[in-house]
C-alpha cells in the first residue's frame, strides 16, 4: 500500500497494474455527500477522518439510470458521490502537471469509473492524472427555485462540484507529487462545455492554467427552460414545482422522472428541438454563478487567461444514431422540419447537399447535427478564444475502423480512449471498432503525448491558431496537419449564416 497525507487524512492506494510506477488511489472524498439538509445546496467541506483510509475502490456514481460498460452503476441510497481518483507517478516534494478529467454524459449519466478514463498511461508520460464524480441530472443541473426562510439552491450545483473538486486539488495535490500551480482542467462532451464553463466563470478564477476540451456540446440551458424542465419534471414525478415538493421527491424519483420527460420528447416529432437529442439538463447561463454561456464568454475575453486545446470527432453524430440515442429523420420533408426545429437557415441546408450529393437524407442530418452540435461549435469555441486573447490549439480526430465487416467512424467519444492510451480494454472495443492495431496504438502514443506536454508547457505539438488560419492537427493513424481556413469545406456556410446556439 501507498500512503499520502492530505489535509483531511492519510489515505492509502495500490500500485497500478497498467503502469507499475504509478500509485493509483480511488473513492477520495472531496466534499460531503450532497443529500440530506445539504441536498441541492452548493457542496460543502468533507470531513476529516482518523487513521488511514483505503482508498482501493471508485466511489459511488451520481444518481442516474444508465449502467455504462465496466463501470458501475448507481444504487438507490448511495449519497457520497463527491469524490475523486488519483494517478501518480510522484511523491511530495516533487512538482508534476496535473490533469483533472471531468467525464461527459449529457449531464444526466457517466462517471469517473469508465474503464476509457484510467489515468495510469497518462500518469506514466510524467502527469499526476485526477479523474472525479459530481452531481448529475436534477441534482446537479435542475432548477429548484427558492423558499422563503431556506437557503437559496443555486443552479449549476454540477459545476459548483467541479470547482470545489478543483479547489481540493489546489489544497492536497502537492502531497501527491503534483504542482497546483500547474493544474490542466479536461473533459470531453458535456465534460468540455463544462471546461469551458469553468473558464468563464469568476468561481473558477486561478484554480487551473490550462484546458482541454474535447467535442464540446452546444447546449447551455436559459433561466426560463431551466424552470420549464423543472416544472415538466416535477409533474412527472407527482411532486409541486417548488423546493418543498422537489426535496420530498427521491433521487430515483427525479431520475425516473427526467427519463419519462425524455422519453416524451423522444416519442413526439411535433415536440420541437427536444425530439432530436432530448438532452433535457445542460448549464444554466445568465445567473450569477455563469452570466454568459462559453461562446458568449470566450468573445468578452474572459478565459483568455487559460491556453486552451479543442479536439473534435469527423463523424459526431454517428455513434449517437448507432446507439439509438437520436431520432432518425430519413425523409426530406422531416429534413426540412429538423433544419427549421434547430433554426438552420436553408442555406446551411442546400450548401450541405450540394457538398455530399451522394449522401442520404439521413447521413445529411447527422453531419448537419453534428456539426451543429459538436464540431463547428468545437471550431467556433477555439476561434472564439483565441479572438479574444488566449493561446488555442485546434484539431480533429478523423482515425475510421473498418474491423467489424463496416466502419466504424470517427464518430463522438472515439478519441477519448485513444487520449488515455486505453485502447486495449475490451470495455471500449464498441467505440474504437475492435481490438487496437499496431497503427492504433501508435496514434494513442501521439495523442497521449500531446495531452502530457500540453499540460506540463503548453505546447501540445503544432502552432496556436491565429488570423492567418494556423495549422490544425489532424489525428489519423498518418499524422498531419492542414490550414485551418481549408480544411473542412462544410464550415463555409456556418461562417456566412451563423451557428444558433442550442438550449435545452
Amino acid at each position: 500500500m501507498t500512503v499520502f497525507t492530505t489535509k483531511s487524512g492519510a489515505v492509502a492506494g495500490a500500485v497500478s497494474t497498467y503502469a507499475p510506477g504509478v500509485a493509483v488511489l480511488r473513492g477520495i472524498p472531496y466534499a460531503a455527500p450532497p443529500f440530506g439538509a445539504d441536498r441541492f445546496r452548493a457542496p460543502r467541506p468533507a470531513a476529516a477522518w482518523g487513521g488511514t483510509r483505503n482508498c482501493t475502490a471508485f466511489g459511488p456514481v451520481a444518481p442516474q439510470s444508465a449502467q455504462l460498460p465496466g463501470a458501475p452503476a448507481w444504487s438507490p441510497g448511495d449519497e457520497d458521490v463527491l469524490s475523486l481518483n488519483i494517478w501518480t507517478p510522484g511523491n511530495d516534494g516533487d512538482a508534476l502537471p496535473v490533469l483533472v478529467w471531468i467525464h461527459g454524459g449529457a449531464y444526466a449519466f457517466g462517471s469517473s469509473a469508465q474503464p476509457d478514463f484510467d489515468g495510469a498511461v497518462l500518469a506514466a508520460h510524467g502527469l499526476v492524472v485526477v479523474t472525479l464524480n459530481y452531481r448529475l441530472g436534477f441534482e446537479g443541473f435542475g432548477h429548484v427555485p427558492p423558499a422563503a426562510g431556506t437557503e437559496p439552491c443555486p443552479d449549476n450545483r454540477g459545476l459548483l462540484d467541479q470547482i470545489a473538486a478543483l479547489a481540493w486539488v489546489r489544497d492536497n495535490i502537492a502531497a501527491f507529487g503534483g504542482d497546483p500551480g500547474l493544474v490542466t482542467v479536461a473533459g470531453q462532451s458535456s465534460g468540455a462545455t463544462s471546461v469551458a464553463c469553468l473558464m468563464a466563470m469568476d468561481g473558477a478564477r486561478g484554480l487551473f492554467r490550462r484546458a482541454i476540451a474535447h467535442s464540446p456540446v452546444n447546449a447551455c440551458a436559459s433561466p426560463a427552460s431551466a424552470a420549464r424542465t423543472t416544472a415538466e419534471v416535477a409533474a412527472e414525478a407527482g411532486v409541486p414545482a417548488t423546493y418543498a415538493g422537489l426535496v420530498s421527491a427521491s433521487p430515483k424519483a427525479l431520475v425516473d422522472a427526467s427519463d419519462r420527460v425524455a422519453d416524451g420528447y423522444r416519442r413526439d416529432p411535433a415536440s420541437g428541438a427536444r425530439h432530436y437529442d432530448p438532452a433535457i439538463y445542460g448549464p444554466v447561463a445568465g445567473g450569477t454563478a455563469l452570466p454568459l454561456d462559453p461562446l458568449t464568454a470566450f468573445a468578452s475575453g474572459a478565459g483568455r487567461e487559460a491556453d486552451l486545446l479543442v479536439c473534435h470527432t469527423a463523424e459526431e453524430f454517428w455513434l449517437l444514431d448507432e446507439t439509438g440515442s437520436c431520432a432518425k429523420v430519413t425523409e426530406e420533408s422531416r429534413l426540412a422540419v429538423f433544419a427549421a426545429d434547430l433554426h438552420i437557415q436553408d442555406a446551411v441546408l442546400d450548401a450541405y447537399r450540394r457538398l455530399a450529393p451522394e449522401a442520404s437524407v439521413h447521413e445529411t442530418y447527422l453531419a448537419l447535427y453534428g456539426d451543429l452540435q459538436f464540431a463547428e461549435y468545437s471550431c467556433r469555441l477555439a476561434e472564439v478564444h483565441a479572438g479574444g486573447g488566449g493561446r488555442t490549439r485546434l484539431s480533429r480526430f478523423v482515425r475510421r475502423h473498418d474491423g467489424r465487416g463496416r466502419p466504424v467512424r470517427a464518430w463522438h467519444c472515439a478519441d477519448i480512449p485513444f487520449a488515455f492510451g486505453t485502447v486495449d480494454d475490451e470495455n471500449v472495443h464498441f467505440l474504437i471498432g475492435g481490438p487496437p492495431g499496431a497503427a492504433d496504438r501508435e496514434l494513442s502514443s501521439r495523442m497521449a503525448r500531446a495531452w502530457a506536454e500540453f499540460a506540463a508547457t503548453g505546447d501540445p505539438g503544432w502552432p496556436p491558431l491565429d488570423a492567418a488560419g494556423s495549422p490544425v492537427r489532424i489525428w489519423d493513424t498518418v499524422s498531419s496537419d492542414v490550414p485551418s481556413g481549408r480544411w473542412d469545406a462544410f464550415r463555409a456556410p456556418w461562417r456566412a449564416s451563423g451557428l444558433p446556439l442550442i438550449t435545452p
